[in-house]
């Protein structure tokens, strides 16, 4: 039996770095996915092992199901319908497993995803051999959710072949889970951020397993639903950044200049919370949807521009501001800041020969282009190795 899942990446739309002091943020799904192929092998395959494969990381790991049966004894005892937190003593027996590939400490990274792969695997199902697939069109550590979309692609996996999760499979495509098959991908993927980044939200699990848009404030997470089409050109400055510095940086800010720094934050409140307005409103024809684009676009330039005043931004991504500005597109920085991924709002009038001549221009500076869909559907599921 094989089954692939998939998952999607994640964008802030409005509100980061506000969010941390009590702002509204807005987040969405982006139509780039993390696919995981999980197979058993049979009983004439004669394979006692566990195999993982990172495509993207071009790194392969297997361990006897025996040998990881020893290091962690706990993990058969664990339930698949209660999601459990990896104890920090598991996840020193699980560094056992991980360091016998000396994974250099610039793809750190990778040996977080592979711990976490460990714990969700062999708490949902044991110390069963098998074999596990991941590739992902989402650039990695660019702030667009590749550890988060990574969690849940693999925990919807491996659930599925589980006696948890109640799926056709006659049907053929990509199925959706049901709300509390969702719910229950979400927790166990949580868990799995929680391995990889220490303290996560959980708004990039949450919006990767349920897509569509969240809305979020002081830790209240509300699933709201797009009412019109939104595509967005992704640049990918390729610039490392230290979020907990920026984020560091913003608290430092405040203190020095509370009163300002307050009404900045009021500001991206408001701005998240019009935009998700406009967002979920419905749009009865063309001409509604261009006056909704350009009211998005204003919106998107105005939380830049506050992002600016708190002092995240960064001269590659006033660059893509410069150069979108050209042609009279809305640009915003996306995430942490300092480098990273900005947006630009590409509008659904306009014509592909200038999204062509935009890309063309942003990657002679040596940055990647991406467009994407905004607001699609989350974690789904097929049958088989392809589809």
């Amino acid at each position: 039996m094989e089954v692939r899942a998939r998952a999607p990446g994640k964008i802030i739309l409005t509100g980061e770095h506000a969010v941390v002091h009590g702002s509204t943020a807005v987040a969405a799904s982006i139509d780039l996915y993390t696919y995981v192929s999980l197979r058993f092998p049979t009983p004439s395959d004669d394979d006692d092992t566990l195999k993982l494969e990172l495509k993207d990381a071009a790194s392969d790991f297997s361990w006897p199901v025996g040998k990881i049966k020893e290091a962690l004894p706990e993990s058969g005892r664990c339930v698949a319908s209660s999601p459990t937190s990896c104890l920090p003593e598991t996840i020193k027996s699980i560094a056992t497993l991980v360091e016998e590939y000396n994974i250099p400490e610039a793809k750190s990274g990778v040996a977080a995803a592979v711990t976490a792969f460990l714990w969700l695997y062999t708490s949902i199902h044991g110390y069963k051999p098998a074999k596990v697939v991941v590739t992902s069109e989402l650039p990695l550590g660019s702030g667009l959710g590749s550890s988060a979309a990574f969690s849940v692609s693999l925990s919807a996996a491996l659930l599925a072949l589980s006696d948890l999760v109640n799926l056709d499979f006659s049907q053929q495509g990509w199925l959706p889970f049901g709300e509390s098959e969702l719910e229950l991908v979400n927790k166990w993927a949580f868990e799995g951020e929680k391995i990889i980044h220490g303290k996560p939200s959980g708004i990039d699990n949450t919006v990767s397993a349920y897509g569509n848009m969240i809305k979020f404030r002081s830790g209240n997470l509300t699933r709201i639903k797009a009412n019109m089409p939104l595509k967005m050109l992704i640049t990918n400055t390729k610039v490392g950044r230290n979020t907990k510095a920026l984020v560091a940086g913003v608290s430092e800010r405040k203190v020095r200049h509370p009163n300002a720094m307050t009404a900045v934050f009021t500001a991206v409140d408001s701005i998240s919370n019009e935009l998700a307005t406009i967002i979920q409103s419905p749009a009865s024809d063309d001409l509604a949807i261009i006056e909704k684009e350009e009211k998005l676009g204003e919106l998107m330039e105005m939380n830049q521009g506050l992002l600016q005043c708190m002092g995240v931004s960064h001269s590659s991504i006033e660059t893509v501001l410069w150069t979108t500005l050209k042609y009279k597109l809305a640009t915003k920085l996306t995430g942490a800041g300092g480098g990273g991924c900005v947006l630009t709002l590409l509008p659904a009038l306009l014509s592909g020969t200038v999204v062509d001549e935009v890309i063309a221009e942003i990657e002679s500076c040596g940055f990647e282009c991406l467009i994407a869909g905004i607001g699609g559907n989350g974690t789904e599921i097929c049958l088989g190795a392809s589809s």
